[in-house]
């Protein structure tokens, strides 16, 4: 839960500090959500360097024998993650700020960011190695915990994707924006 906890941690944080100074929360999550992309990708590439939260084994010749994983060589999840949540995510979020009015609908970016990191994190679980204190859990709902979590992340970003599209707000002066 280390991503979907400090992401709520982090939000809130957003929201506390938004409220003692004034400022739309929405907004200021927006611009966050637009530079999280390049966190995500560099904490993945570290988790992989480390060798930790290594993928199921497998038999493609990309496999990585990982320290502590065991004799297999495994998917290198991490950077499937890295490529997804970085690149990719960034690539969408851009394409959502350039292509829409999203820049004028706080809330949107933000929602767009919680619903692709939501999805394309679900998608990776499928060759990511459940975490072993949790194998029990996995077996009896066919899911990983991390599979879970992104399910209402999904579903509020989303809601946030739909509310910010509702609420209008006024374009900022050149050079604010």
């Amino acid at each position: 839960m280390s991503f979907h906890g400090g992401a709520t941690g982090v939000g809130l944080a957003i929201y506390l500090y938004c409220r003692s100074r004034k400022l739309d929360w929405l907004r200021v999550l927006d611009y966050v959500a637009m530079c999280a992309p390049i966190g995500l990708m560099l904490g993945r590439v570290a988790n992989f360097i480390n060798g930790e939260l290594w993928g199921r084994p497998t038999s493609l010749p990309w496999g990585v024998i990982f320290p502590g994983g065991g004799p297999l060589p495994r998917h290198p999840s991490q950077l499937y993650e890295a490529a997804l949540e970085g690149p990719l995510l960034f690539l969408l979020l851009w394409a959502v700020y350039r292509y829409t009015d999203a820049r004028h609908r706080p809330g949107v970016l933000t929602g767009a960011f919680v619903t692709g990191y939501g999805v394309l994190r679900f998608i990776i679980e499928f060759v990511r190695e459940p975490d072993r204190q949790l194998a029990g859990f996995t077996q009896a709902t066919g899911l990983h915990m991390g599979q879970w979590l992104c399910l209402p992340m999904i579903f509020g970003g989303m809601i946030l994707m739909l509310y910010g599209a509702r609420k209008l707000t006024p374009a900022l002066p050149a050079g604010e924006a």
